[in-house]
């Protein structure tokens, strides 16, 4: 990673005066307010183009005093933090607002009979991208199939994605409770299950100061956190700020569920696991505070995608005087772009929902049953076991067997032996031709031409 470049020290008496002929100025009152929407640090700053040639140290030193003069200041122990609500940032709160909280529900776009179908897939997204920005290697298709069947994991990678599967669907259940050290060292241990090189080291606090944070590619050090002596302290400030709604002034519910997953960063309390510590923490602390949708949206498969700006948004916020707006800026702009996807999603779904009704119109044929001919439709090479459908479907054991036993009978499928164990179920011989005489022409004809 790039060593982010020491800023100039604004507070000099030689830029800060011109710096505050800068503020005033109505020429420069619409770069400073972009510079600040979309809040760069120096190293971006320095290249802005102004009217009159400025002094790059003069321009910073102009919006470092505007951020300095409408600063929301907190504290943990000894350690100053701050951030700024940008236009960029109340904007992006506003639209959560109305979204995250109630706007699909109302509108029926997340229909309440596949609340729980979503779901469940929502949790398996986040749990495969959160373990993979710590490094797990798999696909998601592989991963989703591990889960769905229940499979036991060959390795680390594997159970890291079970672990915070597993977490996630904890945290639905608790998201009520108070976070407290017991809660939240069950939480790591639950996460860490079997992926730590020491297991003494699965739900406890560390215990020595080796925990550099360093980057894996250049080996450089970029995070130093405080002595763990300083935790068991830090930490209790850090539930109280969690738990606690009366603070001297308003912080708005999803800065405060940011501002949490910075501090599990900073702190560093565990050897390993923080990150996914710190991103299930958000997530808890979201719906906690009322924000339902929270559990539909897989953040963290955003955050993969970006990995460089995550490292840098905390990099930027511990450098730049603990101005957490850096980090603030960059979970805003992710939370928002899961949610366009989860938007389009939906309406992908809602489209197959459509389609979904023309097998739900065949006789004798169940809802579960219409949704398992579905799948085989769409993926002919397919084998299901009854435990999938079990996972998939929520259903019991003896539901699922009876499910698939009967479209054998009706020769929709056919069962096989995989091995001694296993048996699972495939299309029947006779699928096509069965499945052709209840469905409309035209759904043959195109899914025929969409597998080509």
């Amino acid at each position: 990673m790039k060593t982010i470049e020491k800023a100039p020290d604004w507070k000099k008496d030689k830029y800060l005066s011109k710096g505050l002929k800068l503020f005033i100025d109505n020429d420069y009152k619409t770069i400073i307010e972009k510079i600040n929407d979309k809040y760069l640090y120096w190293d971006k700053v320095k290249y802005q183009k102004t009217p009159k040639s400025t002094e790059a140290n003069i321009l910073w030193a102009a919006v470092k005093f505007s951020r300095n003069i409408n600063a929301k200041r907190i504290k943990f122990g000894n350690y100053n933090f701050s951030y700024n609500l940008t236009d960029f940032i109340q904007k992006g709160l506003h639209e959560f607002d109305l979204n995250i909280g109630g706007q699909l529900g109302t509108k029926s776009v997340l229909p309440d009979e596949d609340k729980k179908r979503y779901l469940i897939s929502s949790i398996m997204e986040e749990a495969i991208a959160s373990s993979q920005i710590e490094g797990a290697v798999t696909t998601r298709k592989k991963a989703k199939e591990m889960l769905r069947k229940s499979k036991r994991p060959r390795n680390k990678s594997e159970q890291m994605i079970v672990n915070n599967y597993l977490t996630i669907k904890h945290i639905v259940e608790i998201q009520n409770e108070k976070l407290t050290k017991e809660r939240l060292l069950e939480l790591h241990k639950l996460i860490t299950n079997h992926t730590l090189e020491d297991s003494q080291d699965e739900g406890k606090y560390r215990d020595n100061n080796e925990v550099d944070v360093v980057d894996v590619i250049d080996g450089e050090i970029v995070h130093a956190p405080p002595d763990f002596k300083e935790l068991p302290k830090l930490m209790e400030s850090l539930f109280r700020f969690f738990n606690n709604k009366q603070e001297s002034h308003f912080i708005h519910p999803i800065i405060k569920g940011c501002i949490i997953h910075f501090m599990i960063g900073f702190l560093h309390p565990f050897v390993d696991g923080n990150g996914r510590t710190a991103r299930a923490l958000f997530y808890w602390y979201l719906l906690k505070n009322g924000y339902w949708l929270t559990e539909y949206l897989s953040i963290s498969r955003l955050i993969v995608k970006s990995k460089n700006q995550y490292a840098m948004a905390f990099l930027y916020s511990e450098v730049d005087e603990n101005d957490l707006s850096y980090f603030i800026n960059y979970k805003l702009k992710t939370m928002n772009l899961a949610f366009e996807s989860l938007r389009e999603y939906i309406q992908r779904k809602i489209n197959e929902k459509k389609q979904f009704i023309q097998f739900q119109k065949i006789k004798g044929i169940n809802e579960r049953q219409a949704s398992i001919l579905k799948w085989f439709y769409e993926e002919p090479e397919m084998l299901l076991t009854v435990k999938e459908i079990e996972n998939r479907l929520s259903v019991s054991n003896q539901t699922g067997r009876n499910d698939l036993m009967d479209l054998v009978g009706k020769q929709y499928l056919e069962l096989i032996e995989i091995n001694k164990k296993t048996k699972a179920f495939c299309k029947n011989q006779k699928f096509d031709e069965v499945l052709k005489k209840e469905l409309p022409t035209t759904m043959y004809k195109n899914n025929s031409r969409d597998t080509m």
